[in-house]
């Protein structure tokens, strides 16, 4: 009895530990959740508010919403791509990391021109100007550089690829078609290739069609002369031996015939 309720009260405690577990589970996947979509949507108001500021605020101020809306869209694309292919190719974790590096310093930038927004001073905003752009550039072309080294890198893959199936798919198509080359060196009379005329079982030399041949009469071959002789010697030997033709006998005459009469030569 005791033995059961010892194995009743570990299952009891096995079952708690793993409810607790899947609940610790689902509160972190919904918490992630919330903070992914918080995140998500605090990065679209900035991006509208940045905008709405390019167009609507001109001069130094103005200047600053489009560099940091020009390094936040330059920034975000480069990070998507690499981490959507290092999932597939393993030698883009080097350029993940630079990335990394990179993105601090961007991150950096992205703060100092976001200060500056709040600065009263026009006047040295505008002198500060010139080195944020070059910055601002610099970063932006080693991030469009990274993003777009990696995109020629899976687009090449990707027809090299496409030409390696496409050379097996000839070799296939070739084996599939095997008959074409029989037809070629042996030259069957198929269904579905037209019979060529030869000397022997299509037209005659002189152009004459087979049917026309097939309804003329057969002529004898030419035997040789010896072969005719012996022939006729032998047909002659086996014949019975014929009489020679006897003169005919005279016609009877008849009292009631008159006499011809002789004819006058006067």
């Amino acid at each position: 009895m005791e033995a059961v309720i010892a194995v009743v009260a570990l299952l009891f405690v096995l079952f708690l530990a793993v409810g607790a577990y899947a609940t610790v589970k689902v509160v972190g996947a919904a918490r992630r959740g919330v903070d992914r979509t918080i995140t998500q949507a605090r990065r679209t108001v900035e991006d509208t508010t940045l905008r709405a500021r390019t167009l609507a605020q001109p001069g130094a101020v103005g200047e600053l919403a489009q560099l940091r809306l020009k390094l936040r869209t330059s920034m975000r694309a480069t990070q998507d791509s690499l981490r959507a292919g290092v999932a597939e190719d393993s030698s883009l974790h080097e350029s993940l990391a630079l990335f990394q590096r990179l993105s601090a310093h961007g991150h950096e930038l992205d703060d100092d021109l976001k200060r500056l927004e709040r600065e009263p001073d026009r006047i040295e905003l505008s002198q500060r100007l010139p080195a944020l752009k070059e910055r601002t550039e610099q970063i932006v072309k080693a991030a469009d550089s990274l993003r777009w080294a990696a995109r020629d890198r899976a687009h090449k893959f990707a027809d090299d690829d496409l030409d390696l199936l496409s050379e097996q798919i000839d070799m296939e198509a070739g084996a599939l078609r095997h008959w074409t080359k029989e037809t070629t060196d042996d030259q069957p009379l198929t269904s579905w290739s037209d019979p060529k005329p030869t000397a022997g079982t299509g037209q005659a030399k002189n152009g004459a069609s087979p049917v026309a041949d097939l309804n003329k009469p057969s002529q004898p071959t030419p035997k040789p002369q010896a072969s005719a002789r012996a022939e006729a010697a032998e047909r002659a030997a086996q014949e019975p031996t014929r009489q020679a033709i006897t003169p005919p006998a005279p016609q009877p005459t008849y009292p009631w015939q008159k006499k011809p009469k002789p004819e006058s030569t006067t």
